[in-house]
């Protein structure tokens, strides 16, 4: 029987209960702080979660209430999120960088009436726009620190909340458990907003019973055991943070773990050294990207070292990807490899005690994802939609293809439509979006089927792979078909490359926008003597135009030859969510790029030597100021070939 159809785990803030009641000593959720780790068992966050449910309650916060969260990960934001849901509210999750324009959309089409802040960062933006939510009635801030003097009505401590909750408690003992009981699976317990990327962002209403579901099928088929730790530090506005963080978390007994600020996170995942991490491809490419710093800035020994030992454990993943025998001389080779170089790069990387790794999210690149399987890092892609409750498919142990997303969880149906979009069925699929029934029924059926918005395809092992967004997907004039994700994703494997935008669809050839990585390419300029004062100072040097031409040379001979990027421009800033050039899960809202930087296809494709470029700056504030600037379009190898024949 799934937990979903008992009445005692029907609700995560009651599968909270369970745990405090059956593993009340064993580590709930644990926080770093000024250096030291910080434990609660999960007796105390149950106390917690009770004590702030009741204070709420008293505040008149009622069922069908919305509570936002809005900050860093920390465990007492998780544990308001339950205590809402545990008194038949809904939690809405809101980017913790998300500007004043955004937050605003979210919070009033929600009706949030709390908002609980992180800190006097987070109260201030909240109270800048206090005019203009006209639903909200308290604002409760975690982090003390700053806010001695603050004396609007709106403010409420955490602490005083917990401190009226706690006395209900004591006088009333019976009134929480009784509230706790009167939740339903059927209750929404989260509204996730979309990304975004083709408008307004959608308020996803996803129920109880979609969020345990999904993530009791997800544990039985991966190896998710009691006392695991979890390293939770990706935005709590992400559907997936709510499904591994929270909900699988719950379910099999995980600790959550989460780090001291955003900045100290690698720091923090070398110090825990997680069971299980879950990491989106920016992440993912970024490690490789520093692994490939150290490696240029070691001795020229260490390097040959290095190398060698790189290529041995990639020829050998190579061969078991293949279904190959590994020859003994090269497994006594990895072997050394591990003691020399594969152990001491997971250890610095906080894989040391990794069972399971996962890339979400977007796709990875195929190099990428071999690179970390080849250290030994048990690296699985996972694929899903906030619409699926963030889950629809999965790798499997021993099943790990770098082409594929693996096969959908269990109790979910897939199957392609006519124009080869993947439609879902399943416990996880979304009960509807907030306020927009027409939107719902436009991609969501009678019988269930969600349709994804996702070309894909099934291979005969029924692995399913996913080729780009079904609206992305083209052809070239020649016939050649046309996937910019894909294009933008061998890009991206260079350490020197952030962002890239591909466009090719109806045209002779492939052309790209990039934006060069600043860290790696600045320490590259450092390195060569190459002074420089800011990123567009930076990305206007020829050097570095030669630098990104010779990585797109690279690129361009593992790809296809109609698909091999001709031209390029390098941007002059990087591409912002503030200015909606890509999500805040790091997506590009294509259209808008397209409108935005209409001159730079036209000249891509006219063969224009230059292009004029409007590049806008959004502030924090919501403030804007707008650059503009004419930039050179370079000619790689592979247009220069077209040329000549």
């Amino acid at each position: 029987m799934s937990l979903c159809d008992a009445p005692e785990t029907n609700t995560l803030p009651k599968l909270l209960a369970r745990n405090a009641a059956k593993h009340t000593a064993l580590p709930g959720m644990r926080h770093k702080d000024r250096g030291i780790w910080k434990t609660m068992s999960w007796s105390e966050c149950h106390d917690v979660m009770r004590d702030f449910a009741l204070g709420l309650a008293a505040l008149g916060f009622k069922r069908d209430g919305k509570l936002s969260v809005v900050g860093d990960n920390k465990p007492r934001l998780y544990l308001a999120m339950l205590a809402a849901q545990a008194v038949g509210g809904t939690a809405v999750p809101v980017y913790q960088d998300a500007i004043a324009s955004e937050l605003v959309y979210v919070l009033n089409h929600a009706e949030v009436s709390v908002i609980v802040a992180q800190d006097q960062e987070q109260v201030d933006k909240v109270l800048s726009l206090k005019d203009q939510l006209p639903n909200l009635s308290a604002v409760i801030f975690d982090d003390p620190r700053g806010m001695t003097h603050y004396n609007d009505p709106l403010l409420r401590r955490f602490e005083d909340v917990l401190a009226l909750g706690r006395k209900i408690a004591g006088e009333q003992p019976d009134v929480f458990p009784w509230g706790l009981s009167q939740g339903d699976a059927s209750d929404i317990a989260l509204i996730a907003y979309t990304s975004g990327t083709t408008g307004r962002p959608k308020g996803v209403l996803l129920s109880h019973r979609n969020m345990i579901a999904t993530a009791e099928n997800y544990a039985k088929a991966e190896d998710v055991r009691a006392g695991d730790n979890w390293l939770s530090y990706l935005p709590m506005a992400w559907v997936g943070d709510a499904m591994y963080s929270l909900s699988t978390a719950l379910i099999s007994v995980v600790t959550i773990n989460t780090p001291e600020s955003p900045e100290t996170v690698q720091r923090d995942l070398r110090e825990l050294a997680p069971t299980g991490i879950l990491a989106p491809p920016r992440i993912w490419e970024n490690l490789l990207t520093q692994v490939q710093v150290k490696t240029q800035d070691a001795s020229p020994m260490k390097r040959r070292i290095y190398e060698k030992f790189r290529r041995i454990a990639e020829e050998r993943e190579l061969l078991i990807t293949d279904g190959k025998p590994v020859p003994g001389g090269m497994s006594i080779a990895y072997r050394l490899g591990e003691y020399l170089v594969y152990g001491p790069v997971r250890d610095q990387m906080g894989m040391r005690y990794a069972r399971w790794a996962m890339t979400g999210g977007a796709p990875l690149g195929p190099d990428t994802f071999r690179f970390f399987r080849s250290f030994g890092i048990n690296l699985k892609q996972v694929y899903g939609a906030t619409e699926g409750s963030a889950l629809i498919a999965f790798q499997r142990d021993g099943a790990a293809d770098p082409n594929t997303v693996g096969e959908p969880v269990p109790g979910v149906e897939v199957k392609l439509a006519e124009n080869g979009e993947l439609l879902v069925r399943g416990p996880g699929v979304f009960v509807g979006y907030y306020k927009q029934d027409d939107e719902t029924r436009a991609v969501k059926d009678a019988d269930g089927w969600l349709k994804t918005g996702d070309a894909a395809v099934l291979d005969p092992r029924g692995q399913l792979a996913i080729i780009d967004r079904a609206k992305d997907v083209g052809r070239m004039q020649d016939g050649t078909p046309f996937a910019p994700q894909f294009i933008e994703n061998k890009l991206k494997f260079s350490p020197f490359i952030r962002e890239a935008v591909a466009f090719g669809n109806d045209m002779p050839f492939a052309a790209a926008m990039i934006a060069i990585d600043m860290t790696t390419v600045g320490g590259w300029a450092e390195r060569q003597n190459i002074a420089y004062t800011s990123f567009m100072d930076l990305a206007k040097k020829p050097e570095i135009a030669r630098l990104i031409l010779d990585e797109v040379a690279k690129i361009n001979a593992t790809l296809p030859e109609a698909t091999r990027v001709s031209r390029v421009l390098l941007l002059q800033k990087e591409l912002d969510a503030d200015d909606n050039e890509i999500t805040r899960t790091r997506k590009v809202r294509r259209g808008y790029v397209a409108q935005k930087y209409a001159p730079v296809i036209d000249a891509f494709f006219s063969g224009a030597r230059t292009a004029d470029v409007t590049m806008d700056v959004t502030f924090e504030d919501g403030r804007k100021t707008t650059l503009t600037s004419t930039i050179e379009i370079h000619d790689t190898a592979a247009q220069a070939t077209k040329r000549a024949a």
